[in-house]
């Protein structure tokens, strides 16, 4: 965060907390935390009165002017005038949370074209028929609520992440059907578009009541059931793709509600586990040095992990 001469400072910030409390002496006030990618501070409106300077919400990107002055050694924003964000300015919403390096617009169209290019009609029909009808929230949503990519943008991410892992696979072993098992990578989390409580900046505070009692592989697999009705796909593509987004978590206690039965099914689980781990691992070595360990990774057994430091560590896939 810069701040002008004196402490001033005048632009757009992220809300993370927004709390009404009261003074000593009964006077409403407004407790804020506020962030943007270089850090976050905490800020006070003072005489806060909801009715005259609104309502605003955890996730939600307000302009503000004030000025920031250390309180018990630390920065704090008072704040003179604050209101929320509004389209003619200009807000990228990715300047103020972690983003995929590429655009969402980028991946969608990325990933159209590769469907596009299906030889199997059926499947080509009803891939591209769901991210059409999904394509205003695909374009912005996190793949996670906690964990791996769990960023703006970061579904389609990883996403095409998978797609192009099964691209390598499908030109080195001829058994594999390609479309099949790129059709199940695209399907496999679609339905996290219903499962997650996304703001408008694109990052998850928590599950809906759909993802908390029937979860994104179910629903997934209801997805596919629906459209390949309206379009009238035969009964075994439908049952092929609903299968692998069924399996596609391996194992019963990890949430599949089936094992993969099938060559692209246990291929697509197998990459699905081994991209998140990527993403997880060279997230947790980048943030020690060199000679170092991470923390233990409850995802992966407990286990720490060793920063070598004979590559640069980088989450950054090469997907374009």
């Amino acid at each position: 965060m810069e701040f002008g001469t004196n402490g001033a400072t005048d632009g757009f910030l992220l809300v993370k907390t927004a709390d009404r409390k009261v003074t000593a002496k009964g006077m409403p006030y407004l407790d804020l935390n506020l962030s943007d990618k270089t850090g976050e501070i905490n800020a006070k409106l003072w005489d806060y009165h909801e009715e005259v300077q609104g309502v605003f919400e955890p996730g939600t990107i307000v302009k503000i002017r004030g000025t920031v002055a250390p309180y018990n050694g630390v920065d704090q924003l008072r704040i003179e005038k604050i209101r929320k964000a509004i389209p003619a300015d200009g807000v990228d919403p990715s300047d103020f949370v972690p983003s995929s390096d590429v655009s969402g617009e980028q991946l969608f169209s990325e990933l159209m074209l590769i469907a596009e290019d299906f030889e199997n009609a059926e499947i080509k029909k009803i891939v591209i028929a769901i991210y059409n009808e999904y394509k205003e929230k695909l374009v912005f949503w996190p793949a996670a609520f906690r964990l791996h990519h769990a960023i703006r943008g970061g579904l389609l991410y990883h996403t095409l992440s998978i797609v192009r892992l099964a691209q390598s696979v499908a030109k080195i072993y001829p058994s594999v059907n390609k479309d099949l098992l790129i059709a199940g990578a695209m399907l496999h989390d679609i339905a996290k578009t219903d499962e997650f409580v996304v703001n408008e900046v694109g990052t998850a505070s928590g599950y809906s009541l759909e993802g908390n009692l029937v979860g994104h592989l179910a629903k997934g697999a209801m997805i596919i059931g629906s459209f390949a009705e309206k379009l009238s796909i035969s009964e075994e593509t439908k049952l092929l793709l609903q299968h692998m987004v069924l399996s596609h978590h391996g194992e019963p206690e990890f949430g599949a509600a089936v094992k993969p039965m099938f060559l692209e099914a246990e291929l697509l689980s197998e990459l699905d586990l081994m991209d998140a781990r990527v993403y997880e691992l060279t997230e947790a070595i980048g943030n020690v040095n060199t000679g170092e360990y991470t923390n233990k990774m409850w995802a992966l057994d407990n286990r720490k992990f060793y920063n070598h430091g004979l590559n640069e560590v980088n989450t950054k896939a090469k997907l374009l």
